[in-house]
């Protein structure tokens, strides 16, 4: 039995995407998804049906109700051995998705065939060198001030947070989209699990006087620290596509 290895940095797609995809009810993907990774054996103990795919990561996430309910983390490869099985005439579909992802993380590589468009792509590395250093001297103090603050304080709220980076809520919000780090689920901003995980916030659930059940997101310590750490490259970057 083998269990799919899935790094921070590895694109993938969850069982909910994977549903949308084939127009097909979440749970029966998931169902579908347990039978592909699971190895059957006969009575006499030969095996009946060897696993094709490996057993995927399991994350949490809120369901429109605020409810805990969870999900797969699929690898690339296993997504079409999972579609092939539950809808073939919908790889059309995967494989555009998949094309979508692949061109957010991976840009296109300039012709280093063409001496002068070689000579340009490293002129720009060398300015982008620069204006990177020029940007992390000028956020330094700003950078010293948060690791001070977050040494000395506890949870932290998304206003709080925008507050201590000083950035607009909306740019926030959409950053923390981007970046898939938080998403919008019934009302709330729900962070994703691995980031539950790596410590970086806490989820709280309570009832309001109304008695509406509702879940707040806090980010803790190490949160507000790494989150600053990204936004400062993800300002960086907007910087150079301006440019």
């Amino acid at each position: 039995m083998t269990t799919s290895i899935i790094t921070q940095d590895m694109l993938t797609m969850n069982s909910r995407e994977i549903a949308e995809l084939v127009d097909s009810r979440h749970d029966h993907v998931k169902t579908s998804i347990e039978r592909l990774a699971k190895t059957t054996y006969s009575e006499d103990g030969t095996v009946k049906r060897k696993a094709v795919i490996g057993i995927p990561a399991m994350e949490e996430y809120l369901d429109t109700l605020g409810r805990r309910a969870t999900q797969y983390r699929i690898c690339k490869r296993d997504t079409f051995i999972i579609v092939a099985q539950l809808c073939p005439e919908f790889t059309a579909r995967l494989v555009d998705r998949w094309q979508e992802l692949e061109a957010r993380q991976y840009p296109a590589l300039p012709d280093f065939t063409n001496p002068a468009i070689a000579a340009r792509a490293w002129a720009d590395q060398v300015e982008e060198k620069q204006v990177i250093a020029a940007q992390l001297a000028a956020a330094a103090p700003a950078v010293e001030f948060v690791e001070k603050y977050v040494d000395s304080t506890g949870l932290k709220s998304f206003r709080q947070v925008c507050k201590l980076l000083n950035v607009k809520e909306n740019d926030f919000r959409a950053f923390l989209m981007a970046r898939n780090i938080m998403y919008r689920l019934g009302g709330e901003w729900v962070p994703y699990a691995c980031h539950i995980d790596a410590g970086r916030f806490v989820v709280k659930a309570g009832t309001s006087e109304s008695g509406h059940a509702f879940n707040s997101a806090k980010f803790t310590a190490k949160g507000v620290e790494w989150v600053a750490g990204e936004y400062a490259k993800f300002q960086i970057r907007d910087c150079e596509v301006a440019a």
